[in-house]
């Protein structure tokens, strides 16, 4: 039996290096699988759009497929536009099953990529003081998704003996500004900005160049196609795959009671 295909989704961007990223996934990813079907398609800016994929997989015969949203703060809901992409292919194709995965979420392995991140660019700038972080990310996400976020942030404070406050890009929460100067207030000078960013997109730009105006010591790159984070979309994959799955059981009629009679 054939596995589905696997289709990350990402919000795209206008910058080519963010559609890079997810090739260079989908290239690693294919290098540790060899036998999965794998592919990225992005909600907007860029191609190709999830349609687009999803009807070349058809033409070659795929007909079920699972959707991995390549979301960092979300840990169990998907953003609502992959769904109504589901939904959609759902609609345009009668034979096709779609199963539509958790996004990979603020997961504790990825705190490793942040800090290999962050310790390059301390490193390229020459950096040897530092007395305050500020965990930077793109939006905040559903409710599991905040909180594991800040536990996250209190992880990372805590391995690095550093206070560490949250910022989101987004405007539906305290902005790296905000942050730097809730650290200031605390006395810190040395403050370096670690980026929870799977790309550079336009707000993690945004963010960087606000956090460097603030006179932060360093803002690290996004994490990018690191293994971690190949390995959290094959487990968010396995899973949602296991909804496809048809184990055959065939419904069996229950015989009618019998009842013994007591002479």
């Amino acid at each position: 039996m054939t596995a589905p295909a696997l289709v990350m989704v990402g919000m795209g961007s206008t910058d080519s290096q963010v559609s890079q990223v997810a090739h260079s996934l989908r290239q690693g990813l294919q290098g540790m699988r060899a036998g999965l079907s794998v592919h990225c398609a992005f909600l907007e800016h860029c191609s190709p759009s999830p349609s687009q994929v999803v009807s070349q997989l058809i033409k070659q015969g795929i007909t079920e497929i699972v959707l991995v949203p390549l979301q960092l703060t979300h840990a169990i809901d998907a953003d609502e536009r992959v769904l109504a992409q589901a939904t959609k292919l759902r609609g345009l194709h009668g034979d096709l099953r779609v199963s539509v995965s958790r996004p990979i979420g603020p997961e504790v392995s990825l705190l490793t990529v942040l800090d290999q991140r962050l310790r390059a660019s301390l490193s390229a700038h020459r950096v040897l003081e530092l007395d305050g972080l500020v965990l930077s990310a793109a939006r905040t996400g559903d409710v599991r998704g905040n909180a594991l976020l800040a536990r996250r942030a209190r992880q990372w404070s805590t391995h690095h003996r550093l206070p560490c406050l949250t910022a989101v890009a987004d405007g539906s929460g305290p902005s790296v500004s905000q942050a730097v100067q809730g650290l200031r207030a605390q006395g810190r000078r040395h403050i370096a900005v670690g980026s929870f960013f799977l790309t550079a997109t336009e707000l993690f730009h945004a963010q960087a160049d606000l956090a460097e105006r603030c006179g932060v010591v360093s803002v690290s790159e996004p994490l990018g196609s690191a293994h971690e984070v190949m390995d959290l979309i094959l487990a968010r994959y396995a899973f949602a795959a296991m909804d496809l799955l048809d184990f055959g059981f065939e419904e069996i009629e229950e015989e009618p009671a019998r009842h013994l009679t007591i002479a």
